[in-house]
């Protein structure tokens, strides 16, 4: 019933992308959100993946392999997602942020929050009328605190012509995840 929030953010993504869409994922990890992209914007869609460990991008590419995804419509780029804005000039439909360490690997290799911070305002500048950036922020590993404070004081300074939405439990008994919705007011062209 209560969906993770890595779940809910996928929830939010299917509403918000269409077959031959372009979407971006700034933080491949593992290539959960890579794969499910790739299913939403179907074989006429793009794409764009980023993560700065080239372990993770293999990954992804291993997973989408594995489940009959064509691999011609995700490009990844094995840098930063605080350079974007460098290697992504179209308008795109979403992009999803899955923030912190990537599980199994070093967990001192961690987004931080002068990157991502980066990466939002061209994540934003690049996002189409209606489109949605979800971003899922993790609390309580070094660095994790001070970067979701940073994400939701980002968007929280946002103007009137953005929506933001912000999901997380409460009463843990250690930090929990929290994941923003950001949507861009109107509507797709």
């Amino acid at each position: 019933m209560i969906k993770r929030p890595t779940e809910q953010a996928q929830s939010w993504i299917s509403a918000a992308l269409s077959e031959g869409d372009c979407a971006i994922d700034a933080t491949v990890g593992n290539g959960h959100d890579t794969l499910f992209l790739a299913r939403c914007v179907g074989d006429r869609g793009r794409v764009i993946g980023f993560d700065v460990q080239q372990v993770a991008i293999d990954a992804a590419q291993k997973l989408l392999l594995e489940n009959q995804i064509d691999a011609g419509i995700v490009d990844f780029h094995c840098c930063s997602h605080g350079v974007l804005a460098n290697h992504v000039k179209t308008p795109v439909a979403a992009v999803m942020f899955n923030l912190g360490y990537l599980p199994g690997a070093d967990h001192s290799l961690i987004t931080t929050k002068d990157e991502t911070l980066v990466a939002l305002q061209a994540a934003a500048q690049l996002l189409q009328p209606g489109g949605l950036i979800t971003v899922v922020c993790y609390p309580g590993h070094p660095g994790g605190d001070e970067e979701m404070s940073g994400v939701i004081a980002w968007a929280t300074a946002l103007d009137g012509n953005w929506q933001v939405v912000k999901y997380e439990k409460i009463g843990t008994l250690k930090k929990a995840p929290v994941l923003l919705a950001i949507e861009k007011k109107g509507s797709q062209l």
